[in-house]
């Protein structure tokens, strides 16, 4: 192309014809753009004469004449090929001798004068072929430098080895790679010191040798490669994904960044490695910037006993000081005055409202909205009005399970305040009514969660209700400790748990919390134990049991325990084949798709989107032919799964139909973890709603939520909008919630009011209404200074419980009127909590005091593999921390006075003053 453009004077038809017997395709192209003879300047047809003497000479018996021509053509080469903006004239005028060079080649006697002769052969390779000539008589030639003969020679070889690599891996059992390995040590250097880095990895990559990166790679040159390897960590299969990151890893740790190193170490899930890098970091302040990390990510390390400021540290890991920074924050905003449902909904702006409305709509059930919508609105500020002034007044306008949500929502109020927070809830727990004590079992939990205390307040009230003879007391604890432990796994929980499993008393509903509660607590652990008695309740259980809407938590239990482990869940997927239908389909896509959460794995997207293709028309023929329209395979599935009773086959579609549902959330799963295949996966999403069967229609607005968690793009919110009002009520309420699910924390003025809108247009149907005050309740959590997004760090490391806890809400909106809209499930929204972070940047001095300096706040541009030191952020505004983040912005400091300690200036940063910086 580029011959073809610095040629394009004159093209004639003659020479056109001339060209149609040519083979390759550039060769053809640049035939027909050659310039005639007399078109030619003088000093290009003395040029093109010099060459054709030089070749002549070469091709003639005495050998005298053979190097000073081969010497002069050489230099010829060489200072044209210093630029290749455009293809060298020397090169275009010596195509035509291109094989008569090569039999010269063949003809010549081993020497000197012939090596230089392969150079030359090597470099015309460029335009003459399509094939690996240019790496064939690279090899035959001299060893002089690459770089002599430019920057597009250089590259041209790298791809021929690339190539030439595969080929020999595929074609032969036991290849050798020595010489390629040996010329790809000679370009990696030559890359280097051109800002050719990327093409340096891509190199390596190719040829499986990244471990020479090592040695290549200096001051100015790391931190540019090390960006270009993880930013390809999502595009590579396993176990090339590891590969990549421990090299960059290694080279982090070469130049001493134990910062990075460790956000890479957490990206591997290896606590070893994450405890060998804290241990071996000696700067005191770097490693309180690590346990920042630590904690964000809920990872607590085992410390040494005798560690210097072991004690700060552990509380830093254990996230104590979040809640006094987020209250600071607050402060700072001016927004700790306490908020009632009725500043969300702003009922008085719906104008349009019939005066018999509200009669139409379930006290009790708008009642136990505004309970959630209170605890999310006041979401760790520690006061509201409708609680801490006369909380009895408010819980006993609930009924019931309402009851037992109303209590649980203290503990949302007082989030991450364990001493505060378990003397406010405490009085409840004496309480006579069990929902009102169970609700406070829960709130308990609720208040742990994502903080740890030495004095384990939550196992010593909850693990005495763990087999309570009362059922709803039962509930109440297990969630709760799956709550406060999610992610610790702590041995002594799990054993207090795992007896529910097999306990005769235990209902469907506990056994499956108390799953999901153990896949909380070992989170991508792999636990052995979890896993074993998991399998083995999935197996024990009736057909009758695992049709039970809390059947389907066994198997996400069982995906937690695993979840983002890819490989390593292999075994687990081959046992699932002995649980029986309905849950054994829908329970390997679960585990599957926890696997690969947040990798982007293209073939497993290409697989849960080949499951959701599947239609069952025979079924539903037969269905049709029975006169029962009602059990449509997507409906039942969307119910929970209850079948005909007209035998085997009638089963089929309804359990089918259910794993569909599930491939649907794994498509966002998979793809949420980098931006491409995110914007890929939505429009599969459109195409699966205009083609997909009722079940999966209804999956999608959820599979949107989990994709932009606390990211109210338009489009999104577009598409929610309109499947708010679609005919299927399930699709609907999804929509609602998902459109809570993407504003969570945000505050977003326009989905505010879309939501104000629906709730006029629902005024007289409980179900939905109920569903838009939780998303208002969303929307506006902790008063717009919260996120529920797991991605954190730019996107770079996923909170493997938030994305749990995600999931978990998830699943059980796939059957939305059972779960949250029945009158006994509507906890199960608690566990939203893991997945709420504060959205804010705090910035610290060496001693933890909080220290106020200037940021610039902008959208995050992309700079992998741009050279010099680009912008990484565009369209800023200047604001003083501490300063709220919204998803997809990007904060850098303003002032040159401080180095932040942290690579990514996001949750809490600590900040060295330049002076004592080393």
């Amino acid at each position: 192309v580029l011959l073809a453009a610095s040629m394009g004077k004159g093209k004639s038809e003659s020479s056109s014809k001339d060209s149609e017997g040519e083979t390759g395709k550039e060769k053809a192209k640049d035939e027909t753009t050659l310039p005639l003879e007399d078109e030619l300047s003088e000093e290009d047809k003395q040029l093109k004469e010099t060459l054709a003497m030089l070749v002549e000479r070469i091709t003639e018996p005495d050998t005298a004449l053979h190097k000073p021509a081969l010497e002069q053509l050489r230099v010829q080469i060489r200072t044209s090929t210093s630029s290749m903006t455009s293809v060298p004239k020397p090169l275009k005028f010596l195509r035509e001798h291109y094989d008569t060079l090569k039999t010269a080649h063949s003809g010549w006697p081993d020497g000197e004068s012939r090596r230089f002769l392969a150079d030359v052969i090597s470099v015309l390779a460029m335009t003459n072929t399509e094939g690996r000539e240019c790496l064939e008589y690279r090899q035959k030639g001299s060893e002089e430098p690459l770089e002599s003969w430019g920057h597009e020679y250089v590259r041209h070889l790298a791809g021929e080895i690339g190539r030439e690599y595969a080929d020999r891996l595929t074609l032969s059992s036991d290849p050798e790679f020595d010489d390629l390995v040996e010329l790809a040590q000679e370009i990696i250097p030559y890359n280097m010191a051109h800002n050719a880095e990327a093409e340096a990895c891509d190199l390596l990559m190719e040829i499986e040798r990244l471990d020479l990166l090592d040695e290549h790679v200096d001051e100015a040159t790391y931190r540019r490669v090390c960006l270009y390897l993880t930013s390809c960590v999502s595009y590579v299969p396993e176990p090339e994904d590891s590969v990549l990151l421990r090299t960059a890893l290694a080279i982090y740790r070469t130049f001493n960044r134990p910062a990075e190193a460790m956000v890479l170490a957490i990206r591997l899930n290896d606590i070893e490695l994450v405890q060998e890098i804290f241990t071996m970091c000696e700067d005191l302040a770097v490693q309180k910037q690590l346990a920042f990390m630590l904690g964000r990510q809920q990872i607590c390390l085992e410390l040494e006993p005798d560690m210097e400021n072991g004690e700060d540290l552990k509380e830093i890991m254990e996230n104590i000081p979040l809640n006094n920074n987020f209250l600071s924050l607050a402060r700072e905003l001016d927004i700790m005055e306490p908020k009632v449902p009725e500043d969300v909904y702003k009922s008085h702006l719906e104008t349009h409202r019939s005066s018999y409305g509200p009669s139409s709509v379930d006290s009790a059930k708008q009642n136990l909205a505004a309970s959630f919508v209170n605890g999310f609105l006041n979401c760790a500020f520690g006061r509201d009005k409708l609680l801490m002034e006369d909380g009895n007044k408010w819980i006993y306008k609930n009924k019931d399970h309402g009851m037992m949500s109303a209590t649980a929502s203290l503990g949302l109020i007082l989030l991450w305040d364990v001493d505060t927070g378990l003397s406010q809830i405490d009085k409840y727990l004496y309480a006579t009514d069990d929902f009102v004590k169970s609700g406070a079992l829960l709130a308990c939990g609720i208040v742990n969660c994502g903080v740890k205390n030495e004095c384990d307040p939550a196992l010593a009230i909850l693990s005495d209700y763990v087999l309570h003879h009362t059922h709803i007391m039962r509930i109440g604890a297990i969630v709760g400790l799956g709550l406060a432990y999610a992610g610790s796994a702590r041995e002594d929980i799990i054993e207090i748990l795992l007896p529910v499993l097999s306990d005769g008393k235990s209902q469907m509903e506990c056994v499956g919390v108390t799953a999901l509660a153990l896949g909380m607590i070992s989170v991508s652990t792999c636990n052995g134990d979890v896993t074993e008695r998991i399998l083995q309740t999935m197996i024990d259980k009736t057909e009758e049991q695992l049709k039970d809407p809390f059947a389907r938590y066994l198997a996400l239990g069982l995906g937690l325990t695993y979840l983002g482990k890819q490989e390593a869940v292999s075994t687990v997927l081959v046992a699932l084949e002995a649980v029986k239908d309905p849950l054994g389909t829908m329970g390997r896509v679960m585990v599957e798709v926890c696997a690969y959460a947040g990798t982007g794995n293209v073939l497993k997207v290409q697989n849960m989107l080949h499951i959701c293709s599947e239609h069952y028309e025979t079924e539903t023929d037969q269905e049709k032919d029975k006169d029962k329209p009602s059990q449509r395979p997507g409906q039942q599935a969307g119910s929970g799964g209850g079948t005909s009773d007209s035998g085997g086959d009638s089963a089929k579609p309804v359990q089918d139909a259910s794993h569909q549902a599930m491939a649907v959330l794994g498509i966002a799963l998979i793809a949420g973890g980098e931006e491409i295949g995110a914007q890929m996966a939505m429009r599969t999403f459109s195409h699966l709603l205009q083609y997909g069967e009722p079940v999966i229609r209804r999956a999608v607005p959820l599979a949107l939520g989990l994709i932009s968690t606390s990211n109210p793009q338009l489009s999104i919110l577009d598409m929610l909008s309109k499947l708010s009002h679609d005919t299927d009520a399930e699709v609907a309420h999804n929509a609602i919630f998902g459109l809570g699910l993407v504003g969570a924390g945000t505050n977003n003025a326009r989905l505010a009011g879309m939501l104000r809108h629906l709730a006029m247009y629902y005024h007289k149907d409980p179900n939905n209404l109920f569903m838009i005050r939780i998303a208002q309740g969303l929307t506006h959590a902790g008063k717009g200074t919260l996120t529920m997004n797991p991605y954190h760090h730019d996107r770079t490391l996923v909170s493997r419980v938030g994305l749990g806890g995600l999931l978990s809400v998830l699943v059980a909106c796939l059957d939305v009127k059972t779960m949250i809209l029945g009158k006994s499930h509507h906890y199960l929204l608690y566990y939203l909590v893991p997945a709420i972070q504060p959205r804010m940047l705090v910035t610290l001095d060496e001693d933890l005091k909080p220290l106020a300096v200037t940021v610039r706040v902008g959208q995050a541009v992309d700079v992998v593999g741009q050279a010099g030191k680009p912008k990484t952020i565009t369209g800023f505004q200047t604001h003083s921390t501490p300063v709220l983040l919204a998803y997809g912005e990007r904060a850098e400091l303003a002032t040159d006075e401080y180095v932040p300690l942290c690579p990514i200036m996001e949750g809490f940063v600590i900040l060295r003053k330049v002076a004592d910086s080393s």
